[in-house]
């Protein structure tokens, strides 16, 4: 039993509430909860296994009940029950681009479609688009989302698999048998996706390390088990591999199998060039003249390189960089003074401006930059003109009782299909801060969107222009847009370009950072954080930002709050 098992047995409560219609405040209660139980602090399983949840605001008495019994038997009677009101598949359906509790209840009742084949069976005839509510441009997306599914089917979000990567690390850093281990692959790199999971470890026993892997409470099934490799898939689906090498050859086998393919063989022609040969064993050849290889370093060392950070290696002109001293000093999580980009229960958020507030100021930082979303998000309970001015007035009240850290007043404002933005120039200058961000009308061609968020920037409001593509990694592709003449428009405008770092958006993409780092436009790593769990979500963007090439000096929140308070209250024009 764990605090995720706890929190998605809550999350999907709410969802089985919400098919048969119950009251919107029970399915809201069963959300907080699952919010409450996985921003606690303290051991969460041990405390409602003990029926010790009493003091933990956002559980009440049912819930307290409902967890001591999930934690203590393993299984809710509640739930089952519920769930048992509906077949197994349909809930895959949730994950399906557009189609939520309402939809979903609708297919379910009037064409009894209860999983994903059912679902493109019954678009492909035509069904769907003949029920109220759908129509045929409705049918044609969801065939279009149900292709995108089909094509990220084995993919995983960077940010979903990392507090599973850090629990196995820590469970083989444990093993008596391990002297050093590592997480490999395209996850040490910080791709955004992930397909597999890569481990390694330095043991002398490396036939009992692998069978041990294959016990690991987080595996659902082995695939293979030999005396140097085993194979599992875990149970959220991912496949993970451990391999077992020697102490020497730990640090080889590190940099073969962290990648990447086109990294490596760049790497080793260039030791070729001088003579020797590189594996994911070591070197061979004429070894007589290097030094001892312990580290990863001493490879690139070995080569004449500086060391290249795990996240550039994508042969990207990292290793003609690393030859002339020229590679970037990267910026690092503790470099980071505050964030902006930040919603809270006055939209869509799950936390009040206080709980916020008390995140951030525990994780250090010096600010949070308050952005809920403008009116023409109704969807996301969108601020009108009145409600954003009593909240500006809100934030000023709280700022009091703080002496080192402040909440900034901003918006997330919606750029409208013309360029315009959803609050005029009098309200938005009230505002310490401006996040523009796109959030209606994607199918425009690439040069109208390009205009339209180019225009946004125009404005003299505008701080910084929110996730470029309006991507949603594995479910929605990316609006069309020409990412060079948006840097090219940030860079004349002065205004920030956001790293989104929600796990679901990484966006702008880290392949156009070093573009714009070139250009002078500052990065703003921002969470999105719709609750006080994904502030945590910083140190995703710090490992992204390093994947592009970002100095400490690029990213605009390592600033402290004196000399961001200075940058805002400039003028874009002189700054």
């Amino acid at each position: 039993m764990t605090r995720e098992t706890l929190a998605g047995t809550l999350e999907e409560i709410a969802l089985l509430l919400e098919l048969k219609g119950e009251n919107p405040f029970k399915i809201r209660a069963y959300r907080q909860g699952a919010e409450a139980v996985l921003n606690y602090d303290g051991d969460i399983v041990a405390k409602a296994t003990a029926d010790d949840l009493k003091d933990i605001k956002g559980i009440g008495e049912a819930l307290r009940e409902k967890l001591h019994e999930l934690a203590s038997t393993g299984v809710l009677k509640f739930h089952q029950d519920l769930r048992s009101q509906f077949p197994e598949g349909l809930f895959e359906l949730f994950d399906v681009q557009g189609l939520g509790p309402k939809k979903v209840k609708a297919l379910h009742e009037s064409l009894g479609i209860g999983s994903i084949a059912d679902l493109k069976q019954a678009c492909e005839a035509g069904k769907v688009a003949e029920l109220a509510g759908f129509g045929a441009k409705t049918q044609v997306k969801i065939l279009e989302a149900l292709a995108l599914r089909e094509s990220f089917a084995d993919r995983f979000l960077l940010g979903m698999v990392t507090p599973v990567v850090e629990t196995i690390l820590e469970t083989l850093r444990q093993h008596p048998d391990v002297s050093r281990s590592a997480v490999a692959g395209s996850y040490r790199r910080a791709k955004e996706t992930v397909h597999d999971l890569d481990f390694l470890v330095a043991t002398k026993e490396p036939a009992q390390v692998c069978k041990d892997f294959t016990l690991l409470p987080e595996v659902k099934s082995i695939i293979a088990c030999g005396e140097t490799k085993a194979s599992v898939r875990l149970n959220d689906g991912i496949q993970c591999d451990l391999r077992a090498v020697s102490n020497e050859q730990f640090p080889f086998a590190l940099q073969y199998f962290s990648g990447s393919k086109e990294h490596n063989v760049a790497l080793r022609s260039l030791a070729l060039k001088q003579g020797l040969s590189l594996n994911e064993y070591g070197f061979t050849g004429d070894t007589s003249e290097l030094p001892p290889i312990h580290e990863e370093k001493d490879i690139y060392a070995a080569l004449g390189l500086d060391y290249i950070a795990p996240e550039m290696r994508e042969n990207r002109g990292e290793i003609e960089a690393a030859a002339e001293n020229q590679l970037p000093k990267l910026i690092e999580l503790e470099n980071l003074r505050g964030t902006f980009h930040s919603h809270t229960t006055a939209s869509d958020g799950h936390h009040t401006l206080e709980e916020m507030a008390e995140e951030a100021i525990d994780l250090g930082l010096q600010y949070l930059g308050i952005s809920d979303h403008s009116k023409s998000s109704p969807q996301a309970n969108g601020l009108n003109e009145q409600r954003l001015m009593a909240q500006i007035k809100e934030i000023a009240e709280l700022n009091k009782g703080y002496e080192k850290f402040r909440l900034l007043a901003g918006s997330e404002v919606d750029i409208l299909k013309d360029g315009s933005l959803d609050f005029d120039d009098e309200l938005l200058m009230q505002l310490d801060f401006c996040v523009a961000s796109v959030h209606g009308v994607f199918n425009l061609s690439e040069d109208e969107m390009t205009r339209r968020i180019c225009r946004a920037m125009e404005n003299e409001h505008v701080t910084m222009l929110g996730h470029v593509t309006g991507r949603v990694l594995l479910k929605r592709e990316p609006y069309q847009v020409d990412h060079a003449r948006i840097i090219d428009c940030a860079a004349e405008t002065r205004t920030i370009i956001e790293l989104n770092c929600s796990p679901k958006r990484m966006d702008m993409d880290w392949r156009w950072w070093k573009r714009a780092r070139d250009k002078g436009v500052l990065c703003s790593i921002n969470p999105d954080a719709h609750s006080i769990a994904r502030l945590h979500h910083i140190g995703l963007g710090v490992r992204m930002a390093k994947k592009g090439w970002l100095r400490r000096q690029d990213v605009f929140n390592t600033r402290p709050l004196e000399d961001v308070l200075k940058f805002l209250a400039t003028p874009k024009s002189k700054r």
